[in-house]
């Protein structure tokens, strides 16, 4: 395990109550893995269930974390990164508050400055969501 709890927040730009992972497991040169245990008062909890929005942002914080784990192994700050696109989501099993869901991404390709990755959230051993997406980092201070 590379970072858990608080220490996650070295590597994401996003703040509670927005934090949709609490560890990271592994960061490799293209993939990244990290777990949530979805709590009942999670922001994207309703009636017990984490919800598609939930599922993508887990996603989406997962290539975050890949990012800012990057950026911290070259001692530069970490940039905040936003979802461009989402294509081929399929969503099989919506997680109960109190399970542990785990998240691979992979980055497939990187072009003017977008990232496609794909990613998967598992739980039970099963893929329970997969999605596609482009993020693109601010590389640039806004005025």
């Amino acid at each position: 395990m590379i970072a858990a709890g608080k220490d996650i927040e070295k590597y994401i730009p996003q703040r509670a109550p927005v934090i949709m992972i609490d560890a990271l497991w592994a960061c490799e040169e293209v993939c990244a893995s990290t777990s949530l245990t979805v709590q009942s008062d999670n922001l994207f909890v309703e009636a017990g269930r984490f919800t598609e929005a939930g599922l993508l942002e887990n996603i989406a914080q997962t290539a975050a974390a890949k990012v800012g784990y990057d950026c911290s192994q070259k001692g530069i700050p970490v940039p905040p990164g936003f979802i461009g696109a989402i294509k081929n989501l399929e969503i099989d099993y919506f997680p109960k508050a109190g399970e542990t869901v785990y998240t691979t991404i992979k980055i497939e390709n990187e072009i003017f400055g977008m990232t496609l990755i794909s990613g998967e959230v598992s739980f039970e051993g099963k893929v329970i969501a997969k999605a596609e997406m482009k993020i693109v980092l601010q590389t640039e201070p806004t005025a």
